[in-house]
């Protein structure tokens, strides 16, 4: 891993601890739907009422950025499914040109930053997200997957638990975090 990565992962890991960061932007002002659906998320009984809650609140982040925005969000998304992850990267960065604070935008552009191999961009993209919505499960989820990708199971450890604490019933909550741990304690810390 490189002196760069590294000391992108570090400040990822720095902003979960809660260190403060350089020109922090502020975070993004909670509706009383979103802050209603945040709380049924944490207190979902089931992984299948989790994951209509993800999506409801998936869309109301989608919806933010009005329609125009929300079309460059479904055309990256198709991309980035279709593997073409530097179309996608195109299309996100139009939107973000469009909606400079879209959470969604950072937070797929950062999936797909991290597919094309950008990974110092992946990182600026998930520190943008969670600096705007440190509850953003997605961006947990995409931080755990990058960090152990990169090698970093101590990292996909702690951003798989921060993912949980937000949304304990997500898929295959317990079956990764069993996974990343026998990981981590089979290795020296």
């Amino acid at each position: 891993m490189s002196a760069g990565v590294t000391g992108a992962w570090l400040m990822v890991l720095a902003l979960m601890l809660g260190a403060p960061a350089r020109g922090q932007v502020p975070i993004a002002r909670p509706t009383p739907e979103l802050e209603q659906l945040l709380a049924d998320l944490a207190g979902a009984t089931n992984p299948d009422m989790a994951r209509r809650t993800e999506q409801l609140i998936s869309q109301l982040w989608v919806k933010s950025g009005g329609p125009a925005v929300a079309l460059l969000l479904a055309k990256a998304t198709r991309a980035l499914q279709a593997g073409q992850a530097m179309e996608a990267v195109a299309d996100l960065d139009a939107a973000l040109v469009l909606e400079p604070d879209l959470i969604e935008g950072f937070a797929l552009r950062a999936e797909a930053r991290f597919e094309a191999g950008d990974y110092n961009g992946a990182v600026r993209d998930i520190q943008q997200a969670l600096q705007r919505e440190p509850r953003h499960f997605g961006v947990w989820r995409s931080l755990s997957r990058f960090a152990e990708a990169r090698g970093d199971l101590a990292g996909a450890l702690a951003a798989w638990r921060k993912l949980l604490e937000i949304d304990p019933q997500t898929s295959e909550a317990q079956a990764r975090l069993l996974e990343l741990t026998r990981k981590v304690e089979g290795q020296a810390l």
